[in-house]
């Protein structure tokens, strides 16, 4: 797997995926290098990996999307390794991300060595489980 900043040539391959941002935005964070693009060998696109940062200084993984016939191969695994090292070399100790209760993801991300951090309730959603990862 390939894994590079998305460029603005991947802009309507994530316009068409990602339903979990604004559309005015994706620009944006395609120009400051906050989406990484997963290519197969074939330089297909399979997925995605979205951060921003939480109290605008801590890195924020938003979104993880492995395409479906690409799952359960440890992609998402090497995605998120990728990221980590990718903050690390930018100084950075600790990474958040979250996921619903009711969620996969959420076992994913503690074998990762990700730790429950705290949780958020919205109104007729599911609880969010934020979870945070030292990495310095």
């Amino acid at each position: 797997m390939n894994i590079t900043a998305a460029a603005e040539a991947d802009y309507t391959y994530l316009l068409e995926r990602d339903h979990h941002m604004m559309q005015s935005l994706l620009l944006q964070k395609i120009k400051h290098r906050e989406i990484y693009i997963l290519r197969d060998e074939n330089e297909t696109n399979i997925g995605w990996l979205r951060f921003g940062y939480f109290w605008d200084n801590t890195p924020f993984m938003n979104m993880l999307w492995i395409e479906e016939s690409y799952r359960g191969q440890g992609l998402g695994k090497q995605a998120v390794l990728y990221w980590e090292e990718e903050m690390r070399q930018k100084g950075v100790k600790l990474v958040m991300t979250s996921t619903l209760a009711n969620e996969e993801a959420q076992h994913f991300y503690r074998k990762l060595g990700y730790r429950d951090a705290g949780c958020l309730l919205l109104e007729n959603e599911p609880l969010e489980i934020i979870l945070t990862k030292q990495i310095s």
